[in-house]
């Protein structure tokens, strides 16, 4: 989170093939030490450079995207990229645990990324070839500006705070589900007759299985959505956002108030519910690549990850918790009379009451807790709403848009903006 800047102002001045291979060869490398290390204050040290790494990456891939394709055939491969976010987290459910119980030891499971990771970093130096930014939307030899620029119009860049703010809320969601998802669902089903034995890997290997279908259903399902209503519609693309978290809004709330009390309706309530959540995750990116200049993508891009993770995934786990044990507390305040029968009385029946009490008690303080979340899907729809409203002029903007040029008069200043974009495409010696 706090190297996706440093990352979005290299990758918008040097070589990001290479800034990328340094990204997936640090993440892989700080996973497999990081799984030998005993202490606790190392092994963190190391699983924070992971995400160093990561940080490269994720800042910079999608703008390489943007300068290989435009329009729909560009939205096509953000949802092919972006649908590795939640297909690798449902792998991550089932080849973590399942390697781990295979050999012993949950130190395997951080040992199969790398290998993965090294495989990358050779495809990316081997066959990889870095576009030039912009060139496939008639931008030629564009001019950086300085860093705090691009920071100050992008600030100003409604469509993007806005979007960004929508997406921060995505993220919050997507994360406390993450933590917490497989949590709530094995409470709940251990509460119900003929489930109190229950595994909770059990239960995560199939938490794991709906994050990793819905990923795959959801995200090229918004691509598509977006590519066919965006021709009459210019607006589509924030309202599909805003749309497919109201869908999953009280989807999520069905299933997580009916964990106790089902298991498989629940199943179908929150697979359906993902999916309408995953809908924003190519959406976005692409909502960020055509409102914004491609000399300060990396920048956008970096920017936020910033905002999305700090006021999101990063923190929405912990807070929840929080609040559960909060809620906990105060169930357990006002049921004293049933705890201090279970401690003064030795019957089985009293004890067995009191852990069926307890058990109840922990499940609605994180059912509670996580009801959260679908407010925060209503607040990240209202984002998308207002994003709507500026759209169209946003991305008007960025597609008129001319690097600063003091020596020269701009081609921008000469020709119409279509025959510009024409004329640069063209000729790789005229400045867009």
């Amino acid at each position: 989170m706090i190297c996706a800047p440093v990352f979005g102002y290299l990758g918008d001045r040097y070589n990001r093939k290479l800034l990328m291979a340094f990204g997936v060869f640090l993440w892989s490398l700080t996973t497999f030490v990081g799984s030998y290390m005993n202490d606790y204050y190392l092994f963190l040290f190391f699983r924070s450079l992971v995400g160093v790494g990561e940080a490269s990456y994720s800042t910079i891939a999608p703008t390489i995207i943007s300068d290989m394709f435009v329009k729909d055939l560009r939205s096509k491969m953000l949802a092919l990229f972006y649908f590795a976010i939640p297909v690798g987290s449902g792998l991550g459910y089932i080849i973590g645990s399942g390697t781990a119980r295979i050999l012993g030891t949950w130190h395997w499971g951080l040992r199969v990324t790398p290998l993965l990771g090294m495989l990358a970093v050779l495809m990316i130096l081997v066959f990889m070839e870095e576009p030039e930014r912009g060139q496939c939307e008639g931008f030629s030899h564009l001019t950086t500006t300085s860093w705090s620029e691009d920071i100050m119009l992008l600030t100003r860049n409604q469509s993007f705070m806005l979007s960004t703010a929508g997406f921060t809320c995505v993220a919050f969601v997507t994360g406390s589900l993450a933590w917490w998802g497989p949590n709530i669902m094995w409470q709940g089903l251990k509460m119900q007759k003929g489930y109190e034995n229950v595994e909770p890997n059990s239960v995560a290997l199939n938490f794991g299985i709906i994050a990793m279908a819905a990923g795959l259903i959801g995200v090229p399902l918004g691509s598509y959505l977006s590519q066919r209503l965006k021709v009459r519609y210019p607006k589509a693309d924030p309202l599909i956002c805003a749309g497919g978290l109201l869908i999953s809004a009280p989807l999520l709330f069905l299933g997580l108030a009916l964990a106790d009390k089902c298991y498989y309706p629940v199943l179908v309530l929150i697979f359906i519910g993902q999916i309408a959540l995953n809908l924003n995750w190519s959406i976005v990116a692409d909502i960020l690549l055509y409102v914004v200049s491609p000399n300060r993508r990396s920048t956008a891009e970096a920017f936020q990850i910033l905002i999305s993770h700090s006021f999101g995934d990063a923190g929405s786990p912990y807070l929840i918790g929080v609040i559960s044990e909060m809620l906990k507390n105060f169930f357990k305040k006002s049921n004293i009379p049933l705890l201090l029968a279970s401690v003064t009385s030795l019957s089985n029946n009293s004890l067995q009451i009191a852990d069926v009490k307890d058990n109840k008690n922990n499940f609605q303080s994180l059912q509670y807790a996580l009801f959260i979340s679908i407010i925060v899907e209503v607040l990240g729809a209202i984002f998308f709403f207002f994003a709507a409203h500026h759209i169209v002029k946003d991305k008007e903007l960025a597609e008129t848009e001319t690097p600063a040029d003091n020596e020269q008069d701009t081609v921008q200043n000469r020709y119409p903006a279509d025959e510009t974009r024409l004329r640069g495409h063209s000729n790789p010696h005229f400045v867009a």
